[in-house]
């Protein structure tokens, strides 16, 4: 297993390729604001609205991905939030991370992780979306962000995981068709974790995870 104190850099893109057919077991299951939706006999995709920070399942093998920026130093948003839970702990690993170039620790669509620190779970997982009106192919970047967060967890034996809408925020991208490009990738890693949460704090971003769910699976 690679150390998570060597904050693996992974390549920015992916020869992409159809994701695999996923047999559903039952089309979906809810509990309040909560939906459930099986991605294989033992996995399965949990859409909910909540606050991120207080997320947790399992305080050894689960993560958080934050929404950040290329420099990783905090900024506003689900960023902003993540950082302050975390307490300043987590701004002092983020800069430990090598600059690839002057001002970026994670370019767009890549992946870095870190101990999680005074939030409930173990690890965060620092991944940047790109800025929809700004990026030539957003949803390549976008796809590249879900994906190399997962292969990043996977790689570390994280069997729990929770994400925010990435890019939903100030980068623009619109809730439709980011809640596309974040289902059909989570699809591709259908039997590597037990599950994969979207947590999320926007009635319109909620229901718009909740249909494409309800689409693509």
């Amino acid at each position: 297993m690679r150390s998570i104190s060597s904050v693996p850099r992974i390549p920015r893109l992916f020869r992409k390729a159809s994701p695999p057919r996923v047999r559903v077991l039952a089309s979906m299951s809810s509990n309040g604001d909560v939906v459930r939706f099986n991605l294989s006999p033992s996995s399965y995709l949990k859409i909910q609205k909540g606050d991120l920070t207080a997320w947790s399942v399992d305080g050894s093998t689960d993560a958080i991905v934050n929404a950040a920026n290329e420099r990783m130093l905090g900024g506003g948003g689900v960023d902003g939030a993540i950082h302050r839970a975390a307490g300043p702990e987590l701004r002092a690993a983020c800069a430990q991370v090598q600059e690839v170039r002057p001002g970026v620790r994670c370019p767009t669509g890549e992946a870095r992780i870190t101990p999680a620190f005074r939030l409930p779970v173990a690890h965060v997982i620092h991944t940047v979306g790109p800025i929809y009106d700004v990026d030539p192919h957003p949803e390549v970047s976008l796809g590249n962000a879900y994906r190399n967060s997962l292969r990043l967890a996977k790689e570390n034996n994280i069997q729990y995981m929770a994400f925010p809408a990435i890019s939903c925020g100030v980068y623009g991208y619109p809730y439709n068709e980011a809640s596309r490009v974040a289902i059909s990738t989570i699809k591709e890693f259908a039997n590597d974790f037990k599950e994969v949460h979207f947590v999320l704090f926007l009635d319109d971003i909620y229901k718009a995870w909740v249909e494409a769910a309800r689409e693509l699976l």
